[in-house]
């Protein structure tokens, strides 16, 4: 055998390897098959994971027939064990109703309503496929950002638990300051590389877990907050604002002029959507610009 097949097997068998110690950190979780949802993962860490259509279970699916708490998942270290919570429909196990506490094995699947969800075990290997499926389809391919349609769809989401719950909720939209004028002073590779190194810079020093973070359209950011109130979204933001400000963007041996006007509104009266929340945030990104750039507004309702 040649020096340099030795070499091609021993790089496959590291990246093997290296796939395998991956995978064993990804917890348990359960993959939606089909429907709107498709590709959809949801970990199930430790604990009780209830899953209906009430905003505020752990896994919320508004869809039809689908009771408001339809069952629950209880997974340890060991194993997962699926339990009906009286559900209207009924939840079906590989195509059985389920009459008792099962424990879930590898590829089970789980029926409620036109939902089917595929249960994978922890550590489980065929996770990292899925995982890279997922990304691919809701992240932005320049900036490695959440995507429009991914943000749509949480904002939606967050506002109807929000509304149920009554726990804050925040969103700050960002847009690059003369970005236009940028491209066509220093070239579109340039811009390329400014929304890139902005995107993170903010996910490395302004993101925290459970915070959505996501390219618009454009030079156009969102960032999402949840169980964040106005007065918190606004530091935030300010604190993002300077961060883009005093950052040097270095381009061809250039440091190139970036900054960013923001717009800040939150969840409360006169909110029924998260189209509203998002005129109100964008609105005051106007406000933003039209006070001379490089600012944070937020809306005044």
């Amino acid at each position: 055998m040649s020096d340099d097949s030795t070499i091609v097997i021993t790089d496959i068998r590291k990246a093997l390897a290296a796939a395998e110690d991956e995978a064993q950190k990804k917890p348990a979780c359960l993959l939606v098959v089909g429907g709107d949802l498709n590709g959809s993962i949801y970990d199930l860490v430790p604990g009780e994971a209830i899953i209906g259509r009430n905003p505020d279970c752990t896994i919320s699916l508004d869809f039809h027939g689908v009771s408001r708490r339809h069952f629950q998942i209880s997974t340890n270290e060991e194993s997962s064990i699926l339990t009906d919570l009286g559900s209207a429909n009924g939840t079906y196990l590989n195509n059985q109703k389920l009459e008792a506490p099962t424990e879930l094995k590898k590829s089970d699947v789980i029926k409620i309503g036109s939902i089917a969800m595929k249960f994978l075990p922890k550590g489980d290997p065929e996770r990292l496929t899925y995982d890279k499926l997922h990304e691919e389809a809701n992240t932005d391919g320049l900036t490695r950002c959440y995507n429009k349609s991914y943000f749509n769809n949480a904002l939606e989401a967050e506002v109807k638990k929000s509304k149920l719950t009554g726990k804050p909720l925040t969103l700050i939209i960002f847009d690059l300051d003369h970005f236009k004028k940028l491209n066509d002073n220093y070239g579109h590779d340039a811009g390329d590389y400014v929304l890139k190194e902005k995107a993170q810079l903010i996910r490395s020093n302004g993101v925290r877990q459970g915070d959505v973070f996501a390219r618009y359209g454009g030079e156009e950011f969102c960032v999402l907050l949840p169980n964040t109130n106005l007065k918190q979204g606004f530091e935030i933001a300010e604190r993002l604002r300077k961060l883009v400000e005093k950052h040097e963007f270095i381009y061809d041996g250039k440091r190139l002029p970036v900054t960013a006007s923001i717009g800040v509104a939150d969840y409360r009266q006169g909110v029924a959507t998260g189209t509203d929340l998002f005129k109100r945030a964008d609105s005051s990104v106007y406000k933003s610009k039209e006070g001379g750039r490089n600012q944070v507004n937020f809306f005044k309702g």
